[in-house]
């Protein structure tokens, strides 16, 4: 794995040296400058994960130079942290309106250094690869959370989940009404998976209506029935009353002739490795995808399971 690497920006060499060693001793990759122009050219050139940034400095201060990368979109998700000697709430209000992402009070001791750099770290992460509309985690991790299953040597279950008739309900309700039938099934599942799962299992959000569950066999077919009957009970609560007493929408084909759409209901597929052998995620998605294409000519919210 790269390790990452940390620009500090502060023009005191103690403090430099001792933040340098402190991070480097931690396994950090650390590139430093002396001032705010020589900070803002080594952010372009060395592209740094993290920058640690002082406010007090000569030429341009910390809050100029926060500024200014916060100007440059290609700095969005590059996480910032603010040194400063003195404990005045001004300064902290301003670098955060600025776009800091956390603080530090000189004189501090190692760990706080530490933790704070490692959980910026942690959460600018989680927010890169996480989904935008639910906050679960993506196909990056998804993927790597499947490959250390298979390389685990162990018994684990997959269980994809998909709404259907989502599209229709798109069009006829619109997209924020879509947006939050996502998120309700995204808390659906979230929940059922913390209430009749392990510790460590995984919840993902593919994208769009696609959501995934890591598990283990013994524990993969509660979860799916409690999330199929969760999820039919609070998804009639997203239609208006007159739609959810007949139990289907009216809306148009594409030769603008009406058509009456039925409820949205979930379809979901389980793969485990208790019978076959799962080598790849992308062996996984393929059985996968067959097996949900048959949950959903059933029309109504079930799940299949390819295990034996």
């Amino acid at each position: 794995m790269l390790k990452k690497k940390i620009l500090v920006i502060d023009d005191t060499e103690f403090m430099t040296k001792l933040i340098s060693d402190t991070l480097t001793e931690a396994g950090y990759v650390v590139v430093t400058a002396s001032d705010g122009y020589q900070g803002l050219e080594k952010v372009g050139t060395e592209k740094p994960d993290l920058v640690i940034l002082d406010i007090v400095m000569p030429g341009i201060d910390g809050f100029e130079v926060c500024r200014i990368l916060r100007e440059d979109d290609r700095n969005n998700l590059m996480p910032i942290i603010m040194l400063t000697a003195q404990e005045d709430e001004d300064d902290k209000l301003t670098g955060l309106e600025l776009g800091a992402d956390d603080y530090i009070i000189k004189p501090f001791n190692h760990r706080e250094l530490l933790s704070r750099v490692r959980n910026t770290l942690k959460r600018i992460d989680r927010n890169r690869w996480a989904n935008p509309l639910t906050g679960l985690r993506g196909n990056v991790e998804i993927q790597m959370e499947i490959d250390k299953r298979i390389a685990g040597n162990k018994l684990f279950a997959v269980l994809y989940a998909d709404i259907d008739n989502f599209k229709s309900y798109n069009d006829a309700y619109g997209y924020a009404s879509g947006d939050r039938a996502i998120k309700v099934t995204a808390d659906i599942i979230v929940e059922n998976v913390k209430a009749h799962g392990n510790p460590d299992d995984f919840t993902g959000h593919i994208g769009g209506d696609d959501f995934i569950v890591i598990s283990t066999p013994d524990k993969i077919e509660t979860i799916a029935k409690e999330i199929i009957s969760d999820f039919d009970k609070r998804a009639v609560e997203l239609y208006s009353k007159e739609d959810a007493q007949r139990g289907y929408v009216v809306t148009s084909d594409r030769q603008g002739q009406p058509v009456k759409v039925p409820l949205i209901t979930i379809s979901l597929a389980i793969v485990t490795n208790e019978a076959i052998e799962l080598t790849s995620h992308g062996q996984i998605s393929e059985i996968a995808t067959v097996l949900k294409n048959k949950a959903k000519a059933i029309l109504k919210s079930t799940y299949t399971i390819y295990a034996k």
